[in-house]
């Protein structure tokens, strides 16, 4: 949503970005003259409670923060732009707006909240099956719908009668490839907080990655592999995949099978499971494998994609119709990607074209075999990636949104 405003705002509409607080937007949001933020108080569920009874008051009490904070504060749009999930309560309050103040409504589909839901409710919940029939119902109320995949266009018209325009998701252009320097610059600053990235042998201007001698940065020839992987910690991603993944790594580099680097594996974001994830690392006692779990600015991120050697996303949708936002970041990066398979990821990643795909940990634990084998010295198969990793790369997220978002816009301006 934050691309979707930078993108108004350069051409040329008054933008009005309503969500929850909490990480701070991108820098170039906040410093946009045409681009207004208001936060809407957020209602966390009562513990103790039933699920249903706090479903029920979550429900109520951010409605009336939604209609509050709209109403009273944001005021008439011409326009209302909406991602969808979550769902509830926003698609029907956003809806009521948008007839109250003659807004179009349109809708930017990125999954299904239901189908979220079901994730542990079950399929058959009651809940489930309400929510459901709110979104289709809803949904079919909107003035334009746009989704993320092929896959999910097909899907709201099969099965809701709802015409969408498809846009993949592109990278921001925040999302690029570094220099050298700029990749010593932050590995210098990651290792004031994060010991992992300092140089063992504490020398001058130095990381555990790169080296600066008479203002000439290069990779050290020792470093370890550093793989970067980021998550939202809900149930759509099941992080014990690369816990087992990285245990295999573990256990073939202390025999000496092969010639594997050690693995410094970064995993960023936060959410509910997060606490759970953090116990289960802080459990292995490893010395071939350390993963660290930092949080970082929002102009750190893309930076650290840019760093990495292979990005991991075990998304997997609990529709199976959209597709990880992380991978078109690390994309956007150059970085290659190892994905978990669902359904339609295919429109995003090619096995052995420009990433790889893995069913389960073990698949995921003989990726990083190949991949790494001889690393650093030996990269043919990264490099080979990284190439197919351009031609996504040459489309741009302005390319394709003004192309196919700003008619939508402008066809009703």
């Amino acid at each position: 949503m934050q691309y979707h405003s930078l993108s108004l705002s350069e051409n040329g509409f008054s933008v009005k970005l309503v969500g929850f607080s909490g990480s701070i937007p991108h820098h170039q949001v906040i410093d946009a003259k045409n681009i207004e933020m208001y936060f809407v108080r957020e209602v966390t569920s009562g513990k103790g409670l039933p699920k249903v009874v706090c479903y029920a008051v979550k429900v109520i009490l951010q409605s009336f923060y939604l209609i509050w904070t709209m109403l009273f504060r944001v005021g008439a749009t011409e326009f209302i732009i909406l991602q969808n999930p979550p769902c509830i309560p926003g698609l029907a309050i956003c809806w009521l707006l948008s007839l109250f103040n003659g807004s179009k409504l349109i809708i930017d589909w990125h999954n299904y909240g239901y189908s979220i839901l079901s994730l542990t409710l079950g399929k058959l919940h009651i809940l489930v099956k309400l929510a459901k029939w709110y979104e289709e119902m809803f949904g079919q109320l909107s003035s334009a719908n746009l989704c993320v995949t092929k896959a999910m266009e097909q899907d709201l018209m099969q099965k809701w009668n709802i015409s969408a325009e498809v846009m993949h998701d592109r990278p921001a252009s925040i999302f690029k490839i570094l220099s050298m320097k700029e990749k010593h610059e932050l590995f210098l600053k990651l290792s004031s907080a994060y010991p992992v990235f300092k140089c063992e042998e504490a020398l001058v201007n130095s990381t555990r990655f790169t080296c600066s001698h008479n203002n000439e940065v290069t990779y050290r020839k020792d470093r370890p592999a550093l793989v970067v992987s980021s998550t939202s910690w809900t149930e759509d991603e099941d992080f014990s995949i690369l816990l087992a993944a990285l245990e295999e790594y573990e256990a073939l580099v202390e025999r000496g099978v092969l010639s594997l680097p050690h693995i410094i594996c970064a995993i960023t974001g936060k959410g509910p499971m997060k606490a759970f994830y953090q116990e289960q690392v802080a459990s292995r006692q490893w010395t071939h494998v350390q993963i660290i779990m930092p949080w970082l600015e929002s102009e750190d991120y893309p930076k650290l994609l840019a760093c990495a050697d292979l990005g991991v996303s075990l998304h997997t949708s609990s529709s199976g119709l959209d597709l990880p936002m992380k991978v078109v970041d690390m994309f956007g990066c150059g970085l290659p990607v190892a994905a978990m398979e669902f359904s339609c990821l295919n429109e995003l990643v090619q096995h052995q074209v420009n990433g790889l795909v893995f069913k389960n940990a073990t698949e995921l634990n003989q990726q990083m075999q190949l991949v790494f084998t001889d690393f650093p010295q030996n990269q043919s198969l990264l490099l080979n990636l990284r190439k197919n990793v351009e031609h996504f790369r040459k489309t741009t997220w302005n390319d394709s949104w003004n192309k196919i978002v700003l008619p939508l816009f402008k066809e009703s301006h």
